[in-house]
């Protein structure tokens, strides 16, 4: 018989070589540990991102950058602030995000995916994740023909570089997936940062997706073989020592922080609303759209 693929996202790849007692936590305890409450910058990006995905569903008439930010407005959500005047402060920063961004959109350009599922097998995993948004567009050889670009809207109020594009585990395999499911040449990753209103691309070659494609199969074959002894039965401190946590400043951002003793020495637990940048924002666009 042929071994069984391990089937995975990136975010699940990422979490199992972030964290190890995250991902036990998340993908194999049940009952799951309870999350600590929302985080009112995830609550931003969500807006943001549901709100540029119905933006590419309209009718050409109807996409207008105003349209768009109506659209936020009318759908947002409070989770994760520290009250109504923080939240009604962002959801204006991020409409504002939003109008920029698509202020000089041609609204009759149709993407070739919104909200795309991709996939592809190797030989020891099944690989999967969702696109924000895949753009055909003219090829850069001259050939005449076509070419796929990875689009992923960005609202974390560090602005983004080519090497964070070229870099990340989930755009190279977004565009393997791309390739396999769409049929077209695809080399092209970009992040869309709203809170800058920049883009930060790059293209990959073969050896960079071969490269990405080696670190996700390590992953998940450690991964596979951590989820056969966990389903073959563990004492409580053998499930410890095979997913043990890895204490850094990062853990006050962490979902399980409060359940996890190594994690809260290591860093206290952040406020929902610590992520959100409080500086001045980016400017009103609103009335000049």
């Amino acid at each position: 018989m042929p071994a069984r693929l391990f089937v995975a996202t990136p975010t699940k790849l990422l979490n199992f070589a972030d964290c190890k007692r995250k991902y036990r936590y998340t993908y194999l305890e049940t009952p799951r540990p309870p999350k600590g409450p929302a985080w009112a910058h995830n609550t931003v990006g969500a807006s943001v991102h549901e709100t540029l995905a119905d933006f590419w569903r309209w009718p050409a008439g109807r996409r207008t950058a105003m349209e768009a930010v109506n659209r936020l407005r009318s759908n947002w959500r409070h989770e994760g602030f520290r009250d109504d005047a923080q939240s009604a402060r962002w959801r204006e920063r991020a409409a504002d995000m939003v109008g920029l961004y698509l202020k000089d959109i041609d609204p009759y350009f149709e993407p070739r995916g919104v909200e795309r599922t991709v996939s592809f097998t190797t030989a020891r995993a099944s690989l999967r994740g969702r696109v924000d948004r895949i753009d055909e567009r003219p090829a850069r050889d001259g050939s005449g023909g076509t070419e796929l670009a990875i689009v992923d809207y960005k609202t974390g109020r560090r602005p983004l570089t080519p090497t964070d594009a070229r870099s990340s585990l989930a755009m190279a395999l977004y565009v393997l997936g791309a390739r396999r499911v769409l049929r077209r040449a695809c080399t092209r990753v970009e992040l869309h940062h709203l809170p800058t209103n920049t883009i930060a691309a790059a293209d990959h070659d073969e050896e960079s997706l071969a490269r990405h494609q080696r670190r996700a199969e390590s992953i998940a074959d450690d991964a596979a073989a951590a989820e056969e002894r966990w389903h073959a039965g563990l004492t409580p401190a053998e499930a410890d020592e095979l997913f043990p946590p890895e204490p850094s400043p990062l853990c006050g951002w962490c979902d399980f922080a409060r359940v996890c003793p190594q994690g809260r020495r290591a860093a206290p637990t952040k406020e929902p609303w610590a992520g959100l940048d409080e500086g001045d924002g980016p400017p009103l666009v609103s009335e000049d759209l």
